[in-house]
C-alpha cells in the first residue's frame, strides 16, 4: 500500500512539475497566435450610399405609404416571397420588417429584380448569402412597378 502511495506522489508530482506555472512566456514561433480582425460598422450614411447593382438608380420615397400599392405589394410578397421570407422573422431568407433602416430603397429594389448579380457583386449580398447557408434568393422575374409595390409594402411592415 505505502509503494501505492510513494507511486501516486510520484506521478503527481511530475505531472506539477510539468505544468507551466513559472510564468514564462512562450518563445516566438511556438504556440497559437490569434490574428487582429478589424471589424468595420456601417454607420447610417453607408448603408445609404450602396445603391446595390441593377436597373435601380434612385427611388423617391413620399412621406405617407400609399395604401393602394402597398397592398398591391402585399399580395404579391404573399405569392412570390412568403415561401422564403416571413415578414418579422428570419427563415430561408432575411426578414423584410425594418429593411428600409439598414438598406437604401434602391438596394432592396435592385435585389429583387437582379439577385444573380448582386450576390456576385455587391458585398452586402455577398455577406447575406453567407449568413443564410448560401441560399440564394430566386429570381421572381418580377418587373419594376411590382417590385416598387413590394418595396411599399415593405415600408408597412
Amino acid at each position: 500500500m505505502k509503494k501505492v502511495i510513494k507511486i501516486s506522489i510520484a506521478v503527481f508530482s511530475l505531472f506539477i512539475a510539468g505544468c507551466n506555472s513559472s510564468g514564462k512566456k512562450e518563445e516566438p514561433g511556438y504556440g497559437v497566435q490569434k490574428e487582429s480582425t478589424e471589424v468595420k460598422t456601417e454607420t447610417a450614411s453607408d448603408f445609404r450610399l450602396n445603391k446595390g447593382i441593377g436597373p435601380i438608380t434612385s427611388v423617391t420615397l413620399d412621406a405617407d405609404v400609399n395604401q393602394k400599392l402597398a397592398e398591391e405589394g402585399k399580395t404579391i410578397y404573399a405569392n412570390m416571397c412568403m415561401a422564403c421570407h416571413k415578414p418579422d422573422q428570419k427563415f430561408i431568407g432575411p426578414a423584410p420588417k425594418g429593411i428600409l433602416e439598414r438598406r437604401s430603397p434602391e438596394w432592396v429594389m435592385n435585389m429583387i429584380l437582379n439577385p444573380q448579380e448582386m450576390i456576385q457583386k455587391d458585398p452586402i449580398a455577398k455577406k447575406l448569402l453567407m449568413e443564410f447557408n448560401g441560399a440564394p434568393m430566386a429570381n421572381q422575374n418580377l418587373t419594376e412597378a411590382q417590385a416598387r409595390a413590394v418595396l411599399e409594402y415593405f415600408r408597412t411592415l
